[in-house]
């Protein structure tokens, strides 16, 4: 995992990012698919300009079942 600035995805395509569906005042994460497969994830407060995770495949798929497995 990486943090990069928006200005590092500058030359990137749009990125269709989504938010969390816990999401319900407005301070949300959202989520993004990279091309490379990986994920970006970013705060929605600042938008285009917040910091963003980016996420290789393998390591997205750990956080996931990571997350999962906290579940009861």
């Amino acid at each position: 995992m990486r943090t990069v600035t928006s200005s590092e995805f500058a030359g990137s395509p749009d990125l269709p990012w989504r938010a969390s569906s816990f999401c319900n005042n407005g301070s949300c994460v959202e989520v993004a698919r990279l091309p490379n497969g990986g994920m970006a994830v970013r705060d929605n407060k600042l938008g285009d300009d917040s910091p963003v995770l980016r996420f290789t495949p393998r390591e997205w798929e750990s956080f996931v079942e990571s997350v999962r497995s906290e579940i009861p």
